[in-house]
């Protein structure tokens, strides 16, 4: 292992820490309708709980109607009542096969709870970097040790991951603000 190797291992990992990050801010309500919503809604099917993406189309009807269509009839009444009951706080209508589930407007103070949500996501994910970069100076350091590179190396390297670090830093800044100004936004 040579100290590129150690920054493009680094480097992959934090990269894989913004995809986590945009993954959970996806799943974050705001005031429009997205069929990600709904991505981790379980459902009863024959016995067993499966994804709701597995029994039935999401769709987008309007910037605040979500459209919910069951694969089979009789899945309809059982959709329904898994969104209902998850922690989303949707009130599905059933209309025949079809389930229109209306996105309610946030009030301010539930906007200012999720933005403190969106912040506590934004620091977990900065926290996941700076454990990388941690990581990664120690490789360096175990590298220098075994005489495998030279200090200079070394203090090279340190220097690259940390611009990495910060990069990435600010990445995850700006990915939160994003989401932020997209929950404020009436």
């Amino acid at each position: 292992m040579s100290a590129s190797d150690v920054k493009k291992n680094a480097e992959t990992k934090m990269g894989k820490s913004i995809d986590t990050l945009k993954g959970s801010l996806a799943k974050i309500r705001t005031g429009r309708a997205h069929a990600g919503i709904l991505d981790h809604v379980q459902v009863e099917y024959y016995g067993s709980m499966v994804p709701l993406s597995q029994v039935a189309n999401v769709s987008v009807l309007d910037a605040r109607t979500l459209s919910v269509q069951a694969w089979e009839k009789k899945m309809a009444q059982v959709v329904e009542k898994a969104i209902r009951e998850s922690d989303l706080g949707l009130n599905p209508q059933s209309m025949g096969d079809l389930i229109r589930v209306p996105m309610p407007a946030l009030t301010e103070e539930r906007r200012r709870e999720l933005t403190k949500v969106v912040k506590g996501e934004g620091e977990d994910a900065k926290v996941a970097v700076r454990n990388l970069r941690r990581d990664a100076n120690e490789q360096l350091k175990r590298l220098v040790k075994d005489k495998e590179i030279s200090e200079d190396e070394e203090r090279r390297a340190q220097d690259d991951v940390q611009k990495l670090t910060d990069r990435f830093v600010a990445e995850i800044d700006k990915v939160v603000t994003q989401k932020e100004a997209e929950i404020m936004t009436v």
